[in-house]
């Protein structure tokens, strides 16, 4: 019996298909999109977490690193080690020779054979074989190459030692093309370290060596053996595990969140789902009616349409998954500046298997929600409108199927996200987003309903009135087109209000000019080349380098004893503090706790300042005393205040703060500040300073802008690839609305145009009604956008809100022309033909 209806059902179904296929297919045609943002991504994944597995050595080059702030002693892995080689890295200025042209570079300083996994990638291939054979011979960065036009054979200068290009550097293990973009790197022999000039005492030095091991030697238990040594001597050890286990949790994160981009693109078309099968069910409902006079069940009746749509969902689950499989094969290129390893391509089956299923559930969930109306569809409604109560309210089981959809979201959600509390908010993110957008649609129809004035002109009237009309899309397009429109709006004021804050240079109360690693005896020199170009000394700021012993008595060996919710972080011990020393704020802090005391005799005690964010995040608390450690002196301090430090302002600002007469004798360097007046003055000044001294490091902030305005345009890049999904889906639904909606404006232009409406007033109408739809989504999309911009910029950025208004009128402009342009397209066959011609058609 069960199965006699069950083929009676799927039959009934494949009849009424034929006729609805095409309508059915736009039912399903806006969740192909997000399923294809979703295998994609997913692929992607998984093929970029094999890859790291896979090439886990090439991205650190060797099996063991050390590093320290000083020369490493002999470690007890050299005896061990099959092969090492050391390196000193540093930030210092090159300069070339044949344009006189400079720029602060990292320079690494090469001995040995590094690295013994994977290779320098150099042009020509062989440069790095005679790099390595001896000489005066650099490999540059080619992102340095190309900024000033330098082509092998050239020479480039690192402080008093003119190098040979041997070749240029396309590819270093473990580096992405955005630290090449920030850092670009010089390689020298360590043979000439000391001649260049830059290793001297002062510098900011970072020692490295490097270790390959047998294959019978855990790297990971010998970091363990040696572990409290190397705490003590604060060398810093990393193995392959490590770094492959840093960067699978860096890219796994980064996967998640393009996945929620593209899972969001996919509940925008979801949306479009219900709103498109609520029409669909109205003009059912009749056949509902006709099949319960002849004695169907309203359950079996409503299994008809809902097979029909599992069907259209699979279809459409598949063309997604198979779109997203290809898309798979442009991601890497998308993301190639970010990516530390070459991305394999292979069909992902897993990431396929888990799109077409998500496809299916979406589907059968949110076309469920109307679907359950055909329930209360009795024999009656064909002779009369149905009477029995049909709203949601009275109905516990749409209710549930609601509730579904929102475990479904929190579940995907906590699948991708990091704890139940992060799914827990983006799920009730993305329930405030619909509901306000659908309130703010429901409010709009009432008040057009309740309020709209006789007054108006025929057709603004008329088409204000489509809105409210039966069959009206005016709900499902303001919520998905509104919330597209918020995603990608938000992103571009954020990126707008982040590129302002980079323009700095550009400010006339602003340095655009540092000077930094300028030792004792070189200071008054400097100043003087400044000053006789007559150029401002906005700041003179001297810096000490210490390490921290102990707070309150307890030391980095009595911290790790602690049982963990007491134990500070290990950061407060390990990281090395550069401070200043006066006895007044700057413009870019301010007291929040405490006050600055001064050191008037020798037996005072010293009260040091920190930055109130860090001394939160680390536990410190006025009247914790620090011992600091400064080349090996212990000095005793007590935090005395707490200061609100403005880090994104161009100024020399500190996390702790000294006062006068303490560390005036120590060893230190110093710190020019300046303000040139154009790109040309700035490049004299630079090539001025880094030939008459070497070790100083000239940062001129235009530059910076620049290179930070290319970071940040691919970044915005990137985010603006992933907001394409939800725009894509959100146009798609527009078009799958307006389609569905198309016999019902149809009957409306038929009955106009008989009672005497030239084509001109129906053309009219549309245009308005299209022009009300594309406005309100819009808007509301905007509204909702402004005020995420404004919590990312207080809570998360702390950046002052700006609106981006002129930006919002384009994006208003842009989705309102094409709804217009959408609608017309639709409409002009009905409004084109005579009223009788589409009635015999």
């Amino acid at each position: 019996m069960f199965m006699g209806n069950l083929v009676w059902v799927f039959k009934m179904a494949f009849r009424d298909f034929r006729k609805n296929f095409s309508r059915l297919l736009l039912f399903v045609s806006s969740m192909v999109i997000g399923i294809a943002a979703l295998v994609g991504i997913s692929s992607f994944g998984d093929n970029l977490k094999n890859d790291i597995e896979k090439q886990s050595k090439e991205l650190v080059g060797a099996d063991l690193v050390l590093d320290n702030s000083k020369p490493l002693e002999i470690q007890p892995t050299d005896s061990i080690a099959i092969e090492q080689a050391d390196e000193i890295n540093f930030a210092s200025m090159v300069a070339f020779p044949a344009t006189e042209e400079s720029r602060l570079t990292q320079v690494r300083v090469l001995e040995g054979d590094f690295p013994f996994y994977g290779k320098l990638e150099t042009v020509p291939a062989e440069a790095e074989a005679t790099f390595r054979a001896g000489g005066r011979k650099a490999l540059v960065e080619k992102i340095l190459m190309a900024q000033f036009d330098a082509v092998v054979g050239d020479s480039i200068k690192v402080g008093n030692v003119t190098f040979v290009i041997e070749g240029e550097l396309q590819k270093v293990p473990g580096q992405t093309g955005i630290t090449a973009t920030v850092a670009p790197a010089v390689y020298i022999p360590m043979a000439y370290a000391e001649e260049t000039g830059l290793i001297q005492f002062g510098s900011r030095l970072q020692y490295i060596r490097y270790y390959k091991l047998a294959d019978d030697v855990n790297p990971d238990e010998l970091v363990k053996k040696y572990e409290a040594q190397w705490d003590e001597e604060r060398v810093d050890a990393d193995t392959v595990e490590d770094k492959r286990r840093q960067t699978g949790r860096s890219f796994d994160n980064l996967t998640n969140f393009l996945s929620l981009v593209a899972f969001i693109a996919l509940l925008l078309g979801c949306v479009g789902v219900a709103s498109a099968v609520n029409v669909f069910v109205k003009e059912k409902l009749a056949s509902v009616a006709v099949l319960r006079c002849l004695g169907v069940s309203a359950w079996d009746a409503m299994k008809i349409y809902l097979f029909q749509i599992l069907l259209m969902g699979l279809a459409g689950s598949i063309l997604g998954a198979l779109l997203g499989t290809i898309l798979q094969f442009v991601l890497p290129a998308i993301f190639k500046d970010f990516l530390p390893v070459e991305v394999s391509m292979a069909v992902s089956w897993s990431s396929v298997g888990f799109g077409v299923l998500t496809g299916l559930i979406v589907a059968f969930l949110f076309a469920l929600l109307p679907l359950l109306k055909m329930r209360k569809v009795s024999p009656m409604s064909t002779l009369r409108p149905e009477s029995g109560d049909n709203t949601l309210k009275n109905d516990p089981l749409r209710w549930g199927v609601i509730a579904g959809i929102l475990l479904f979201i929190f579940g995907f959600s906590f699948f991708l996200l990091d704890g139940w509390k992060t799914a827990l908010g983006f799920t009730a993110f993305v329930v405030f987003s619909f509901a306000a957008l659908w309130g703010v649609a429901l409010g709009i129809m009432w008040m057009i309903k309740r309020f709209l004035p006789i007054s108006l002109a025929y057709t603004i009237r008329q088409a204000l009135a489509n809105l409210y009309r039966p069959n009206n899309q005016t709900i499902s397009l303001i919520a998905t087109i509104g919330l597209g429109t918020a995603m990608i709006s938000t992103l571009f004021f954020i990126q707008g209000q982040l590129l302002d804050e980079a323009k700095f240079a550009d400010k006339e109360d602003q340095p655009n000019m540092l000077l930094f690693d300028i030792q004792d005896f070189q200071v008054d020199a400097v100043v003087s080349s400044v000053k006789a170009r007559n150029l401002p000394i906005l700041q003179q700021v001297p810096i000490v380098t210490m390490g921290l012993e102990s707070i309150n008595g307890l030391t980095k060996k009595g911290n790790d004893t602690l049982p963990d919710e007491e134990r500070r972080s290990r950061g407060l011990y390990n990281r090395e503090f550069r401070v200043t020393y006066r006895d007044t704020l700057i413009s870019s802090e301010r007291l929040i706790k405490g006050k600055l005391r001064k050191v008037e005799n020798p037996t005072d005690s010293i009260f040091v300042s920190f930055d109130q964010g860090y001394a939160l995040r680390t536990g410190l608390s006025l009247g914790d005393e620090i011992i600091f450690n400064v080349q090996g002196r212990p000095i005793k301090t007590y935090v005395g205040s707490f200061r609100d430090v403005k880090f994104n302002q161009v100024s020399t600002n500190f996390l702790v703060l000294f006062p006068e007469g303490v560390l005036n004798n120590a060893p230190k360097f110093h710190v020019v500040i300046t303000k040139t007046k154009n790109d040309r003055q700035s490049a004299d000044v630079q090539a001025e300073i880094v030939r008459k001294y070497p070790n100083i490091s000239v940062i001129n902030l235009g530059a910076i802008v620049e290179t930070l305005e290319e970071i940040l345009g691919k970044i915005s890049f990137v985010i603006q690839f992933m907001a394409f999904f939800s725009i894509a889906t959100g146009i798609l639904v527009l078009i799958s609305s307006l389609i569905i909606s198309k016999y019902q404006r149809m009957r409306e232009s038929i009955l106009l145009r008989t009672l005497g409406a030239d084509s001109a007033v129906v053309g009219k109408i549309n245009t308005l009604e299209y022009f009300f739809l594309g406005s309100l989504a819009s808007l509301s999309g905007i509204i909702l956008s402004f005020l995420a911009t404004y919590l990312l910029s207080e809570f998360v950025f702390e950046l002052p809100f700006r609106g981006a208004y002129y930006e919002a009128f384009i994006v208003y402009v842009s989705i309102t022309v094409l709804t217009i342009l959408l609608g017309w397209l639709n409409g002009r066959k009905i409004i084109k033909k005579a009223p009788m011609e589409i009635l015999r058609g």
